[in-house]
Formats: C-alpha cells, sequence, structure tokens
C-alpha cells in the first residue's frame, strides 16, 4: 500500500503501479473478507513477540504457500531471521492493523493488481475488492500460488509485468 499512498500524494511521479499481492485491510469485518479476524491477527503478533523464530519457522511456510518446494519456505524463514526481530514486528502491526480501503478510490494512477492462487495473506476476495476500488485497474489472476510469487513463479511475475508495461 505504501506505493499506492505515495502515488495519491504525488501522482506527477508515477505513471503506472504493479502491486503484488495487494491489500488494503487483511481484517475482516461483516461486508469485507481481508483474511483474518482481528484476535488471529493480535495473536500472531504476541507469538512474533514471545518467540520470533518459532514464529517464522511456523508462518513463512504458510505464507510461501507452496508446500511442493519446501526449499522456498526455507528461504522465507531466512529472510525473517535476517531481520531484526523488533523491526519485524513493528512492520506487521502496522501492516496487519491498517486500514487503507478508503484510499484506493483516490488512486487515479493507472494499476496493475497482480493476484496469486490460493493466498494466505491476501486471498482472491482482497485482489477483486482491490480491483474494483482502483479505477484504473488491470486485474491479473496468475497460476502462481501463495504470497511471494516473486519467490516462486519469477517468470510468471515478470511476464505479467511485462504485459502490463
Amino acid at each position: 500500500m505504501m506505493g499506492v499512498l505515495s502515488a495519491i500524494e504525488s501522482p506527477n511521479l508515477f505513471s503506472k503501479l504493479v502491486l503484488i499481492g495487494p491489500s488494503p485491510c487483511y481484517i475482516n469485518d461483516e461486508n469485507y473478507i481481508g483474511g483474518f479476524d482481528r484476535a488471529d491477527i493480535l495473536s500472531m503478533l504476541a507469538y512474533m513477540k514471545h518467540d520470533y523464530t518459532l514464529w517464522a519457522d511456523t508462518f513463512a511456510p504458510l505464507i510461501m504457500g507452496n508446500p511442493d518446494k519446501p526449499s522456498l519456505g526455507e528461504e522465507l524463514v531466512e529472510s525473517f531471521c535476517n531481520t531484526d526481530p523488533e523491526i519485524a514486528r513493528h512492520f506487521a502491526q502496522v501492516t496487519f492493523l491498517s486500514d487503507n480501503r478508503l484510499d484506493l478510490p483516490k488512486l487515479k494512477t493507472d494499476s496493475l493488481i497482480m493476484q496469486c492462487s490460493e493466498d494466505v495473506i491476501a486471498p482472491i476476495e482482497v485482489g477483486n475488492y482491490v480491483h474494483r476500488a482502483i479505477r484504473n485497474s488491470t486485474l491479473v489472476q496468475m497460476k502462481a500460488t501463495g504470497h511471494c510469487p516473486n519467490l516462486s513463479s519469477p517468470l510468471e511475475v515478470i511476464e505479467v509485468m511485462e504485459n502490463y508495461l
């Protein structure tokens, strides 16, 4: 969402945006499926504070979403473990508790929304919501699964981006 907010603030600096698995809000409410209940997010944040390494070992494979390629989950675990736990927890708190749904209609920049299949972090309902909320958007449902297609399906990511740009 940082790119979206930046393009709203300074539209002259952006001609197009490429959004990979974007989510303006991760928390479900009565009219919106964000993927998580608030209690689940708070529990995850507490888990991160209690035992960051165990959190990384548990959640990275779920985020990666490619159980047939365990090395990808291991790569994400390593990336998480190379990050300062306090900074990662703060980033997660800001990310998972933010709600930028009202910002989306303000975006005037043409945008590509790359939606992964079987993404537990940003389910298809979120991609559809973002597409409906951003006027000049193109939604592409990718074959890539999980939330990190740059790692799991880089060639598909490149192809979709090149076709759009």
